[in-house]
């Protein structure tokens, strides 16, 4: 099969030489899809951002073809070029019988346009809870959001993170769905043997949604627990990010990195004892899974679908006071921990095989019929309407 992802973030993920650009969690997975479907023989390329690279540059036996640079917000008097020209001619470029890109943006109208005319396939995959609840969608101009929705409408398959998700998609756009898990970098065979001198690990980029401050306010009310916390700046926040660095290295038991590529970011979970998230909006963090597949529990204020009580892998709160309490708990009880840790093993087992992940978008992209659902969930159509 010849498919294109399209996410212009995502050459960080895989090129050593552009580590240190900024990168989400969206980007990593279309970045592992990418070289998954790749190493089993597929011919696979992903338009990303014109960082330098030479167009047709290969990683992981991914071929890249760059749209424009990145250039932050563009004006809205960009927005035929370089915005749609040339992500047109990059995705033309890709020649694929069938286009994967997600999370919520007016580039997907673009390639629902783009599809339509040249009789292509075009497969989107929500990225967060927001993503499928119109009046939380966190698109700027409402031209961006007609663009979305004008995509999302026209897709020929849709997949979601959870069944949250999956009935949100169908109540709010009438859109069926499939529930698709996502890939993640096994640690290396030498994470083993790392000491684990991190107490609580905090990684995301530094955002309002994210809530860093929680994380400085229980550092401060955890005084005996080292903290680590990484975030790179987020565009248009960058006030915030100042205002959080500052905060963070005027606490003792606190590591502020800053940001720290995702290619780099394994070493610091291989050191941490227990992840936590601190988010008000989320899809299914990619940092859950780097952690559990470590055997790192969760301890957090979002529990997509409720994995984290039905599983027994971690703890989830409402407030910062009682996420308090669950740190110090997971980190105090002993047997505790190591029910978590060993629940989380044995999750990310019967769960996250990569073969098994792939399955769904695979057929999504060839357009077979597949249904899957996280644990033992079902959520059909007319569960939904009801």
């Amino acid at each position: 099969m010849k498919v294109c992802f399209v996410n212009l973030g995502s050459l960080p993920a895989l090129s050593p030489a552009h580590k240190n650009q900024r990168i989400g969690g969206e980007e990593v997975q279309h970045a592992q899809l990418a070289a998954a479907l790749a190493r089993r023989g597929h011919d696979v390329s992903l338009v990303v951002y014109d960082a330098g690279q030479a167009d047709g540059a290969e990683f992981e036996g991914v071929k890249t073809h760059k749209a424009f640079e990145e250039t932050g917000g563009l004006p809205v008097l960009r927005f035929v070029h370089p915005r749609w020209t040339r992500l047109w001619s990059a995705v033309a470029r890709a020649d694929a019988e069938a286009y994967y890109f997600s999370c919520a943006g007016m580039a997907l109208g673009l390639l629902a346009m783009f599809c339509k005319l040249r009789g292509r396939r075009l497969v989107f995959r929500a990225a967060s809870d927001t993503d499928c609840e119109p009046d939380k969608l966190l698109i700027r101009y409402a031209r961006d959001r007609w663009l979305y929705e004008f995509g999302l409408k026209r897709a020929d398959g849709v997949l979601v993170q959870s069944v949250t998700q999956q009935r949100a998609m169908l109540a709010n756009y009438g859109k069926t769905s499939t529930v698709a898990r996502m890939l993640v970098a096994r640690p290396s065979a030498t994470a083993a043997g790392t000491a684990k001198d991190v107490d609580v690990l905090w990684v995301a980029n530094i955002r309002e949604a994210k809530r860093p401050d929680r994380i400085l306010e229980m550092a401060r009310s955890l005084p005996h627990l080292s903290f680590h916390m990484a975030g790179g700046v987020f565009p248009g926040e960058e006030d915030l990010y100042r205002k959080i660095e500052t905060a963070a290295r005027g606490i003792s038991n606190l590591v502020f990195h800053g940001g720290v590529p995702y290619l780099d970011v394994g070493s610091l979970f291989d050191r941490a004892k227990v992840f936590a998230n601190t988010s008000d909006i989320e899809g299914f963090p990619n940092t859950f899974l780097q952690a559990w597949v470590r055997g790192i529990p969760v301890v957090t204020t979002f529990d997509p679908d409720r994995v984290i009580a039905r599983y027994g892998l971690g703890s989830s709160h409402t407030s910062v006071e009682e996420m308090s309490r669950g740190l110090s708990a997971m980190t105090g009880d002993v047997a505790a921990y190591e029910a978590a840790s060993a629940a989380a093993i044995k999750f990310m087992e019967q769960h996250y095989g990569e073969d098994e992940v792939l399955r769904p978008y695979l057929a999504a992209l060839e357009d077979a019929n597949v249904a899957t659902t996280l644990g033992t969930e079902r959520a059909s159509v007319a569960e939904t309407r009801r």
